[in-house]
Formats: C-alpha cells, sequence, structure tokens
C-alpha cells in the first residue's frame, strides 16, 4: 500500500510523515525506514525507526533512487513500513516525470506486504493520476 501526502512547501508535510512514522512504532512487528535528504529531524524521530539520510549516497535521479530504496529494502527481511520525506527532491526530478518510481514503489509493496508513505511538494490537484490514486 502506498500512500501519499501532498501539499505547498509549507504546508505540514514533513510534520505528518514524522507523526505516521513515530505512531506506527506501536503497532509495527516489523522494521520501520525513514528516508529524507537531510539530519534536520534526526531527533523527531522515534528510535524505533531506522533513519537514513539520502544526502550522504550522492543519489542522482530516479533510476538511482529506485535502486537505493530496493538495496535498503533487502537489508531486512521483516520490513513493514517506509517513509520517504520529499521524494522528488531526492531525486532532482519533478513528480511528472517519475512515473517509473512510483511503478516500481507499487509493485514492491504489494510483492513484500509493505506500508510506504511518502511526501510531495504539489497541490493534490496538479499531482499526475500515477500520483493521484495513492492520496491520504
Amino acid at each position: 500500500m502506498i500512500q501519499v501526502i501532498a501539499g505547498a512547501k509549507g504546508s505540514g508535510k514533513t510534520k505528518k510523515i514524522i507523526d505516521a512514522a513515530n505512531a506506527a512504532v506501536q503497532t509495527a512487528k516489523g522494521h520501520l525506514i525513514f528516508i529524507t535528504d537531510t539530519k534536520r529531524y534526526m531527533y523527531d524521530i522515534d528510535r524505533g525507526v531506522r533513519f537514513i539520510d539520502s544526502s550522504e549516497f550522492d543519489i542522482a535521479g530516479e533510476d538511482a533512487l529506485c535502486g537505493f530504496v530496493k538495496g535498503v529494502i533487502a537489508g531486512n527481511h521483516d520490513n513493514e513500513y517506509i517513509f520517504i520525506d520529499g521524494v522528488a527532491r531526492i531525486a532532482g526530478k519533478p513528480l511528472d516525470q517519475m512515473a517509473g518510481f512510483f511503478y516500481m514503489l507499487d509493485k514492491v509493496s504489494k510483492d513484500l506486504d509493505l506500508k510506504i508513505t511518502l511526501t510531495c511538494s504539489a497541490a493534490p490537484e496538479d499531482l499526475p493520476d500515477f500520483i493521484k490514486k495513492h492520496l491520504a
């Protein structure tokens, strides 16, 4: 299952995804992973969530982000939740050019029974259809 939190810059998307990650700790039976491109929120995330600052890995483009996410998932066999804050910012691509990434997330979430939540900086009505179908 993929859930997208969308909104303009400054609309509280990061707070919502952090709150969702911290709440999931209470009920999760598997691993929780939080991916963002800054250490800024490291201390806001519960210690039960694996925090990854993607800026340390020089991710360049959608394909690199796909490989990175798959590699993180492959690190554990009992992953349950993945949270990605600022997916377009991490990939360095506009959202409307990220259909391949969302296809990969959809397939991985179904195949491995993962709950994936991510943020997109755009008004919900401006999102492409391949993202709109996942709006929270």
